[in-house]
């Protein structure tokens, strides 16, 4: 089973292609299978104008077309606002067309699955404005069950980290949780690998999504959302 990837959350992203084993049939596993077959980087900025080229020579590379593909999985968010409309607009937009599933994945889980750690986990990224995306998740050997995600500000999440074990790719967050004397497991960025395991457990548990109800996982409003918001006691 083939699955392309996508991440336009950050700074940069990536476009990968994964092999896993075919759900239909697959036996429940803790240890979930997948071989990224390459994962190429995209530099922030460019996402509009590089990702469906990349994708398209990607599969060329591997001898591969696009009715290979068996399901999408994208980081969903939270993160740049313009990156994630960017990427996941292709991804509607191609699963629409091909008509296969999308395992939108939050970037945070992503994040919490890539430390060591198991028991309630807070991932935490920066999220600019001196505030900070946080995720509680209760994780186990591989998998994440969501507790919350939540915008904090700095004290918030100083307050809330002081009883939690912090996993974050932020070195900015990271300063921040050591300053107040909070440990904090500073992690790689999650990568195609990270990615392609977490959405193949999700598809193979039947957490999909069509194209229409594809949606970003910002955490924090738009301005657009904040400015159409009517006023207080109309």
């Amino acid at each position: 089973m083939l699955l392309l990837l996508c991440d336009t959350s950050g700074k940069n992203g990536f476009v990968a292609l994964a092999r896993a084993e075919d759900a239909e049939g697959a036996e429940p596993i803790d240890v979930i299978e997948t071989d990224v077959i390459e994962e190429v980087p995209l530099a922030g900025g460019a996402f509009s104008a590089e990702l469906v080229p990349q994708i398209a020579a990607m599969l060329a590379r591997h001898g591969l077309g696009k009715h290979d593909i068996a399901a999408f999985v994208v980081i969903s968010g939270p993160g740049s606002f313009t990156g994630l409309r960017v990427g996941l607009a292709a991804i509607k937009a191609l699963a629409e067309i091909l008509q296969k599933p999308i395992v939108p994945v939050s970037l945070l889980e992503a994040v919490a699955l890539r430390s060591a750690a198991t028991g309630t986990v807070m991932a935490a990224l920066d999220a600019g404005r001196g505030e900070v995306y946080a995720g509680e998740y209760e994780v186990s050997a591989h998998a994440a069950q969501l507790i919350r995600e939540q915008l904090l500000s700095k004290e918030e999440f100083l307050s809330t980290a002081a009883a939690s074990k912090i996993s974050t790719p932020d070195e900015v967050v990271a300063a921040i949780a050591q300053g107040a004397g909070i440990a904090v497991t500073l992690v790689k960025r999650p990568d195609a690998a990270v990615v392609a395991a977490r959405g193949l457990a999700r598809l193979r548990a039947g957490q999909t999504v069509s194209p229409e109800q594809l949606e970003a996982n910002y955490i924090r409003h738009t301005a657009a959302e904040i400015f159409a918001k009517p006023p207080s006691g109309t």
